[in-house]
């Protein structure tokens, strides 16, 4: 397995790559919250908004104003939260401050853990594969029916949502 140091994505070292996606991120949270403060309640009735439910962005509303910059950072763990609480903090106006603190460390901590972290699943695969390929494919296929198991039983769990 290579070393993640050495290893490269587009002829940049991977942790170059990394600290690009970071930054870039970062940036995208501080639009997110500016855009939040700028268009303020507008925001959820756009089209995004609508397509989010008012339900969902009570339940973001209430974590953001009982955490407030906890739960800035803590969004970066949570697929799709990651995207929808930075606007709301901004439409609820957390204190910019611990916003872009929060965010800071939610851009430093995130991206190399997910970025190292499915480096070494994939390669961690590939070396399998290489030793074992029925062991890589029953490997994959577990995962995939796992995740598509998960996929199910999210949407029978929301179907009583749907008809409320």
């Amino acid at each position: 397995m290579p070393d993640p140091m050495s290893a490269s994505f587009l002829g940049m070292p991977l942790w170059v790559v990394v600290a690009i996606g970071a930054v870039a991120l970062f940036g995208a949270f501080q639009v997110y919250y500016w855009v939040g403060r700028t268009v303020g309640n507008a925001l959820y009735r756009s089209r995004l908004g609508r397509k989010i439910g008012q339900k969902r962005i009570l339940k973001v509303e209430n974590m953001v104003r009982r955490w407030g910059a906890f739960a800035v950072y803590g969004c970066f763990w949570v697929p799709g939260l990651r995207h929808t609480l930075p606007w709301v903090a901004g439409v609820l106006r957390v204190d910019y401050r611990w916003y872009l603190v929060a965010s800071a460390l939610g851009c430093l901590t995130w991206a190399p853990i997910t970025a190292f972290g499915l480096y070494t699943v994939l390669w961690g695969w590939l070396k399998v594969a290489t030793e074992s390929p029925s062991i890589a494919v029953a490997v994959a296929a577990v995962a995939l029916g796992a995740v598509a198991g998960f996929i199910l039983w999210r949407r029978r769990r929301r179907q009583p949502e749907a008809g409320a």
